[in-house]
């Protein structure tokens, strides 16, 4: 019997229809690791995106706790520094004079920049009846600032009737012109006459504390 032989075209075309078939494989098999690449560099980006939002968010959680403790050191210092500055202002105000015809020894060696050897000074010109004399007397010892500084802490007991116009501004609110006009109200009856006087020119509060200047009557 005999064999038929396949004709040369049709083994032509078998074969390039294998091949054909054999590429769209192929392609189908790129295709689909591409979709996974895809498909894993998306769940990759997807699952970066919160750690990236999470780690701003803690960023931004520190910078503000960080504003807010500076905010609350500048409040603290800023309060502490008013406190310092009432108590400086209360220490001043309530600096105790002392009448430089009874102050003691042990009081002026209270007195910043005195020693024993001014205590001799101080009580040596007893009695004092004018500040200008205490200036005068005390001047030869130390420069007029030291005892302009001395002044800070003593004074010469306050005659209303008979105090010269340096006297009488050693009482608070005082100045020259005031002063003057004390004088010009001269007699007064009484340590109260003048203090009323005295409380025209100046603030009450000044008014009330004038009188620890005045020599008893």
């Amino acid at each position: 019997m005999q064999t038929l032989s396949k004709p040369t075209w049709l083994s032509t075309a078998s074969k390039n229809f294998n091949l054909a078939l054999a590429g769209l494989a192929l392609s189908g098999m790129l295709a689909a690791c591409g979709a996974q690449t895809t498909t894993t560099n998306t769940t990759a980006q997807a699952t970066s995106a919160p750690a990236a939002t999470v780690a701003n968010t803690t960023a931004a959680v520190t910078e503000t706790t960080a504003t807010s403790a500076t905010t609350s050191t500048s409040a603290t210092t800023g309060t502490s520094a008013t406190t310092a500055t009432t108590e400086t202002s209360a220490v001043a105000t309530s600096t105790t004079k002392f009448n430089l015809n009874t102050v003691t020894p042990e009081q002026i060696l209270t007195i910043p920049n005195t020693g024993n050897r001014m205590v001799r000074e101080f009580q040596e010109y007893r009695p004092y009846v004018s500040i200008e004399q205490f200036r005068k007397e005390i001047g030869k010892y130390v420069d007029q600032t030291q005892v302009a500084e001395y002044e800070k802490y003593v004074y010469v007991p306050v005659k209303p009737n008979d105090a010269d116009a340096a006297t009488l501004q050693q009482l608070p609110g005082v100045d020259a012109t005031v002063a003057a006009d004390l004088i010009a109200g001269r007699p007064y009856a009484s340590n109260e006459a003048f203090l009323t006087a005295l409380a025209t020119h100046v603030s009450a509060e000044q008014a009330a504390s004038a009188g620890a200047y005045l020599e008893t009557e």
